[in-house]
């Protein structure tokens, strides 16, 4: 299911697999999550996507073949592909194991192809090993929903109280690891969206209430994974002296002003860029002991744009995750 360029629909279409790099698998895809980003990416909002592109980014594959220098890897073998692509390993931030900030990455279903596709060519390097206990849909959302949110969990570092602004396919994944780890959660919804709220409760979180609510607690931090920059100074009011505001998602609306004084009190703003594949090992081994368990509401490929419209909308709990139907 390929996309020709912003703001159209996408379209099946048909083409023979290109051939393995050396550092490459061809994997058959499982199962490919669909995240906000790509919603982002059919708008045309992140200025790097290669149109035309077959976009999903978290993708669960079978290895169908390798490259020559492909270790770590055997035929048959299941794989996860995430967001990250590759990145160049020499520039500054490569150096420092900060890839996730590389000068010049690639980015799976944004400049490199993705899963929304029968099969799918990854860069091995950049690929995980999948903890058994998941299923192929399972094991979707982990690979960016998962993964951006655990990134986000560490720059929060030991926050006990913390606010979950938007309660999707990341917050309900790291809502059950946070719960986990003893940790609170207060998730902010949609004001009218009892349905969510009541979700984020199922999910472990202590409170939930509308984004126009004030907790009943003071947080210790607070994690934006809307889109909506209106909620940073709503979290802002809602941390404590000292807290952290983290905006978890690649793209977001404008910030409006705010008092000084909502900063005041060492508080701060930073914000998550993709992902290391530390992140990756880590999260996943993570996900593996905690006994989470993702919600995932599963849609053949062929129907792409109705599950993106259905995310779009606000009528998913969980995840939406697409499975292949095309013949081959």
């Amino acid at each position: 299911m390929q996309l020709e360029r912003s703001g159209k629909p996408l379209r099946k279409i048909t083409r023979s697999i290109s051939e393995l790099h050396s550092d490459e698998i061809l994997a058959e895809t499982l199962a490919c999550g669909v995240c906000r980003t790509d919603l982002h990416i059919l708008d045309g909002e992140i200025p790097s996507t290669a149109y035309p592109i077959v976009p999903g980014h978290e993708v669960v594959g079978r290895v169908l073949a390798i490259g020559n220098d492909v270790t770590g890897f055997t035929i048959g073998e299941r794989v996860g592909i995430p967001w990250l692509g590759h990145s160049c390993g020499r520039c500054r931030y490569c150096r420092d194991s900060r890839e996730n900030l590389c000068d010049q990455p690639e980015f799976t279903g944004c400049t490199r192809d993705g899963g929304y596709a029968s099969h799918i060519i990854a860069n091995a390097q950049y690929c995980f090993a999948i903890p058994e206990r998941f299923s192929d849909a399972e094991a979707a959302p982990l690979l960016c929903a998962g993964l951006i949110g655990w990134r986000a969990m560490r720059m929060i570092e030991a926050a006990q109280r913390i606010g979950f602004y938007g309660f999707g396919a990341s917050a309900h994944i790291l809502a059950q690891i946070a719960a986990w780890q003893g940790r609170e959660i207060y998730a902010f919804t949609q004001p009218s969206d009892t349905e969510g709220q009541a979700f984020a409760m199922e999910m472990g979180c202590v409170w939930a209430g509308g984004s126009d609510q004030i907790a009943p607690d003071e947080l210790d931090a607070a994690i934006i994974f809307a889109p909506v920059g209106a909620l940073v100074p709503a979290a802002l009011k809602a941390v404590r002296k000292g807290g952290r505001v983290v905006c978890a998602g690649i793209h977001m609306s404008d910030i409006p002003g705010f008092p000084y004084a909502d900063l005041w009190g060492e508080r701060s703003i930073v914000s998550v860029a993709n992902l290391t594949r530390t992140d990756g090992t880590e999260f996943l081994a993570a996900a593996d002991r905690s006994g989470i368990i993702p919600t995932v509401d599963i849609y053949p490929l062929s129907q792409a744009n109705k599950a993106l419209k259905k995310l779009r909308d606000g009528h998913v709990n969980g995840a939406a995750v697409l499975v292949p139907d095309f013949d081959v």
